[in-house]
């Protein structure tokens, strides 16, 4: 057998083959061209007709991506028909097989994350600026694409989260609702008049503290007999725009009721510390005469 013969035979229709599919080549090319194009313009007029909606920013960033996405599978399928002829959709299934499941399995994270974050951006609930925590991590909600969501925290660090961590996991809003509860603590001693600590704690409460809603009523309870005080519960409303308000209103309350504590004589106790050194103690030890010894704690 003639075996150069044989390969110069093979190279040779094989490169006719491939002198043969160069036009079709070159047209595929300048339809994924045109599909880039396309896609580009298809965006912007997406994102000018959702523009003139009332939809969340996130349900228009879907929107668009979806738009992009549809055109370009669209474009590609044409590219690969015209690039291989016979080539259909259905006969790229059937051929890829096994190795269908072997590509679904390898990319399970990256399709559980994109179900994940269409998900996420239909929910009503959480948008984009929104003051979120989950899995021990605050902050706001700066973006959300497909795949994951950037979640900048309260001091600065930007965490990147896939968007199946925030679709298993509970996820609390911190800026839902315009006012927020908060509460503290504040404990007196046991020989001061209650009716007069809680009269000075309604007083300091009520006494103009800025983000305070005064609308919702402030709760002032008897909360315990503490180790060294009686404690009481403050609970009040205040704006919740921003995490620092809070922060901002807590502080507020508690110069406030420690100005009108001072200004009606009464104090806030210390907690009782027991004494980590106590005094000697005097013990027999076997053996001794004097039958003393002193022992140390």
């Amino acid at each position: 057998m003639n075996t150069i013969g044989v390969l110069r035979e093979q190279m040779t229709s094989m490169w006719h083959s491939i002198v043969a599919i160069l036009p079709n080549l070159a047209i595929a090319l300048v339809v994924i061209f045109i599909t880039w194009l396309v896609a580009r313009s298809a965006t912007k007029i997406a994102d000018k007709l959702t523009n003139r909606t009332s939809l969340r920013p996130d349900l228009q960033n879907l929107i668009e991506t979806l738009v992009r996405v549809g055109v370009w599978i669209f474009g590609l399928l044409i590219a690969a028909a015209v690039a291989i002829p016979g080539f259909t959709p259905a006969g790229l299934i059937a051929g890829l097989g096994v190795g269908a499941l072997a590509i679904g399995f390898a990319f399970q994270d990256t399709f559980e994350n994109f179900l994940a974050g269409v998900f996420v951006m239909l929910r009503d609930k959480m948008q984009i600026g929104d003051v979120i925590e989950v899995e021990g991590i605050l902050g706001k909600v700066e973006k959300i694409n497909l795949r994951e969501t950037y979640i900048r925290q309260l001091s600065n660090e930007l965490h990147v989260l896939p968007n199946s961590m925030l679709f298993k996991n509970p996820v609390k809003i911190i800026t839902d609702a315009p006012i927020r509860r908060d509460e503290i603590m504040v404990g007196v001693s046991y020989d001061t008049d209650l009716d007069a600590a809680e009269a000075a704690i309604r007083r300091a409460m009520e006494s103009g503290i800025d983000g305070l809603v005064a609308d919702k009523g402030v709760g002032i309870f008897a909360r315990e007999f503490g180790g060294s005080s009686i404690d009481w519960l403050v609970q009040f409303w205040c704006d919740s725009s921003a995490p620092r308000d809070l922060r901002n209103v807590r502080t507020a309350a508690i110069k406030a009721i420690k100005k009108e504590f001072d200004a009606a004589g009464i104090d806030i106790p210390f907690p009782i510390v027991t004494n980590m050194f106590p005094e000697p103690v005097t013990v027999e030890a076997p053996g001794s005469d004097s039958g003393e010894e002193k022992v140390g704690a």
